[in-house]
């Protein structure tokens, strides 16, 4: 008998790959009548863990405010 696995297991580790490592999406879309392009549409999307997302320079500015908010509310002046 071979061991199987759930796939709730591999929704997890989907998961698990994507927050750890990332990953990009690219789309590009044009909308077009009669063979009349109108609109056209580029799309890219970064998706990862915030540890991730701060290793390549992704929201650095953002977490950097965030984490010093947190830093101000912890500790209010007198």
């Amino acid at each position: 008998m071979e061991p199987k696995r759930a796939d709730d297991d591999v929704i997890v580790d989907l998961i698990d790959v994507i927050l750890r490592d990332g990953a990009v999406i690219e789309a590009d879309a044009i909308i077009s009548v009669a063979d009349i392009p109108l609109v056209g549409l580029k799309l890219r999307a970064a998706l990862a863990g915030m540890a991730t997302m701060t290793e390549y320079g992704i929201f650095e500015e953002w977490d950097r405010a965030h984490r010093q908010r947190a830093l101000d509310d912890s500790n209010p002046e007198e």
